[in-house]
């Protein structure tokens, strides 16, 4: 039988956070990786994952912070950017440096459209002039069950209004 650590997929995920917070990061790293998507729902999410863990597992690294961000290029791709515990030697590691302000939905997806409307609304309200936008989703569906909730962290570098 096995234990609940070895069948948790996704991590619990803990909103206060994330919510309504400014963060201010310096060469915070990521790994990038493209996503499939059929009308902007993935299609091989989980396979991109996985490959991107067999490679930081292989560099001696892992996404222990488990923050993937989602950057939806068009209908039918996705660039998702995971984090990672230490610099490893690979053509598609990114930096992220500036102010990034998130804040936490929880529901279905389909209200993806309305939380987007939302937090451009309370970013503005904030002062912070969107530069670009990421979608956190912070479980699987199947994880999302398990828990009773479902969480999605906007998170978008920030500049300050003119």
């Amino acid at each position: 039988m096995k234990s609940e650590k070895e069948n948790e997929c996704c991590p619990p995920f803990d909103p206060s956070l994330w919510d309504d917070k400014l963060f201010e990061w310096n060469n915070k790293l990521f790994i990038k990786d493209k996503v499939r998507t059929f009308l902007f729902m993935p299609l091989n999410f989980g396979k991109v994952v996985r490959r991107l863990d067999k490679k930081l597992k292989a560099n001696g690294a892992d996404f222990s912070e488990a923050v993937c961000l989602s950057d939806h290029t068009s209908k039918w791709n996705m660039d998702i950017y995971v984090s990672l515990n230490k610099e490893i030697n690979d053509p598609s590691l990114k930096r992220f440096n500036g102010s990034f302000y998130s804040k936490v939905y929880e529901g279905d997806f389909k209200d993806t459209g309305k939380w987007c409307s939302d937090y451009e609304t309370f970013t503005n309200a904030k002062g912070y002039n969107i530069k670009k936008m990421y979608m956190w989703y912070t479980t699987c569906p199947k994880c999302a069950k398990k828990y009773g909730k479902n969480y999605t962290v906007i998170l978008s570098e920030v500049g300050e209004k003119v």
